[in-house]
């Protein structure tokens, strides 16, 4: 039997994660509650695959819309989730991520947020105010 690790911290695959709701690339860890994106707080959990496909590492983040805030309001600058939650298989090791697959897979119905889809999109409460 082998051990199924959860919300597993790697700093290297956090570098490489985006969040499919906002495209923002910042996660904020609160002990003992999760891993959230730090933008719009979509819940991500981390587990180790069962096939590695001889890889260093397989992991399996988990997306989940739940917690996400506001995104009735901000859905010129956010995606929903097909039925609130999506999941993502990374394969690679530190500096040489990949994707293997989205499920469910992006098509018609959904596609995930691509990494700084909105950069360049002034969210409307950050409103520049002239002096």
């Amino acid at each position: 039997m082998t051990l199924e690790v959860l919300d597993r911290h790697s700093e290297a695959l956090f570098e490489f994660l985006w969040c499919p709701v906002c495209g923002q690339e910042v996660f904020t860890h609160i002990p003992f509650e999760g891993v959230f994106c730090k933008n719009c707080n979509t819940q991500v959990e981390l587990q180790e695959s069962r096939e590695t496909r001889g890889y260093e590492e397989a992991v399996l983040a988990c997306f989940d819309s739940t917690t996400t805030w506001n995104l009735h309001v901000d859905e010129k600058l956010r995606r929903g989730l097909p039925d609130g939650s999506a999941r993502v298989k990374i394969f690679g090791a530190p500096g040489a991520y990949e994707v293997d697959w989205w499920s469910p897979e992006p098509g018609e119905d959904w596609e995930p947020v691509e990494r700084g889809e909105f950069d360049d999109v002034e969210e409307p409460n950050e409103v520049a105010h002239l002096a």
